[in-house]
């Protein structure tokens, strides 16, 4: 009996021992949950002002209401177009930011990939949004004044302004990095030039649809192209890609200042907002053209390229005067690299199953300019040195390029979607 008892005694103990640990464990469970929620809110938190904080382009981000009201308001095309080009500043430059500490979590593969992607997303949703209206010479224009404004007035100010700031020496950079870019963008030119060409010979069996035809082909290659040069630029250590010169010239540390879920969210936010105010500057571009007194062209060209990559842009410039020149080197021709040999041919693609008759053809005083163009940046990088005077030199000729297009009027049923 008494034996009975202490075991059912010692059994009871040894359930009260187990209910007491599993209470136990449950209560660890929950505190530890808990503590991760509030982990991630307080990463969450970091983020969201790193984000809407980080730059002072901030402070453009009231135009994005404002275009969303004028836009609902319709107080005018003009006022649309012009709220919407300045909300987009901030956005894109937040878009890029994103990518870079996305790219922190993904490895360089696929961060190299997100950045080839997401690198000049602000150009592809604006050209999507035209290619649904059938503005056909809208995406060629804005695509090409985004190669131009690159090679030409980014790269120029970069030279002009680091030649400022360092006088007292000359500024280098790695040729044989330039000198790939640079052979990518004569291809590129390449494949422009051959549509035009067989265009202007008026040979074709079938008109019009044999220079689409072959532009389709060609930007099957082109892309095949573009993934064997970012596959070298991962595999090869002497790539120019920007945040390995970032590191290797400035010594930065890579520490990133978002973490992975949250870039995620912020990198689908800033689209929506981007797609947004896309719309609405495709949307609002002819009328503000009449508006205005500027042709279209002009616009797309040149209003759109510069002030949609200011951000960019001034980021160039800045580490051209810091004496960065290669990275400065990275953001205007590497961009321009990734237009041409990526952004046109995916446009070129997308309007295939959307029934928009968009080829390569650009027409040749636009295939002329970007020739032309080129060459120029070609041979100015050929020393593998920069002084102000080249600077000087390039800028002037973004000004003949600007003029040009003030006076090119595209006739009316180019600009317009056909019915």
């Amino acid at each position: 009996m008494g034996n009975s008892a202490a075991g059912r005694s010692k059994t009871s103990e040894m359930k009260n021992g187990d209910c007491s640990n599993a209470k136990s464990t449950a209560y660890v469970s929950l505190a530890a949950r808990k503590l991760s929620f509030l982990g991630a809110k307080r990463r969450f938190v970091g983020s969201a002002k790193n984000v809407l904080f980080g730059t002072v382009l901030n402070v453009l981000i009231v135009a994005v209401p404002l275009a969303i009201l004028s836009n609902y308001l319709r107080i005018g095309n003009s006022w649309v177009f012009g709220l919407s080009l300045i909300g987009i500043i901030p956005l894109a430059e937040r878009l890029g930011f994103v990518t870079e500490q996305l790219a922190y979590f993904t490895g360089p593969t696929v961060g190299g990939l997100l950045n080839a992607t997401f690198g000049n997303a602000t150009e592809m949703i604006i050209c999507v949004f035209a290619l649904q209206n059938n503005m056909v010479r809208v995406v060629q224009l804005s695509l090409l004044g985004s190669i131009l404004s690159n090679m030409l007035l980014v790269l120029g100010c970069s030279f002009l302004f680091g030649g400022f700031a360092t006088s007292k020496k000359e500024q280098t950079f790695d040729k044989s990095a330039a000198h790939l870019n640079s052979s990518l963008l004569l291809m590129a030119v390449m494949c422009v030039l051959f549509p035009a060409a067989l265009h202007a010979t008026g040979t074709e069996v079938h008109l019009g649809q044999s220079e689409l035809t072959l532009s389709r082909i060609t930007s099957c290659v082109m892309l095949v192209a573009y993934a064997g040069y970012i596959w070298f630029q991962i595999r090869n250590p002497l790539s120019l890609l920007e945040e390995d010169v970032e590191a290797g010239e400035d010594g930065e540390s890579e520490e990133f200042e978002v973490d992975a879920w949250s870039a995620v969210f912020w990198l689908a936010f800033l689209t929506v907002f981007i797609s947004i105010l896309s719309k609405y500057i495709v949307d609002a571009i002819e009328g503000a053209s009449v508006d205005w007194h500027i042709p279209v062209a002009f616009i797309s060209v040149i209003i759109l390229p510069v002030v949609g990559n200011a951000a960019e842009h001034t980021s160039a410039i800045i580490f051209a005067m810091k004496d960065n020149l290669a990275l400065s080197l990275a953001v205007a021709i590497g961009s321009s690299t990734q237009i041409s040999m990526l952004v046109i041919p995916v446009c070129v693609i997308l309007g295939w199953p959307m029934g928009v008759t968009l080829d390569l053809n650009f027409e040749l005083f636009e295939t002329a300019v970007l020739f032309i163009s080129v060459l120029v940046v070609t041979f100015m990088c050929l020393e593998g040195s920069a002084n102000y005077f080249k600077g000087v030199m390039l800028v002037l000729c973004y000004f003949i390029v600007g003029a040009s297009f003030f006076v090119h009027v595209d006739p009316p049923t180019q600009l317009k979607p056909s019915a």
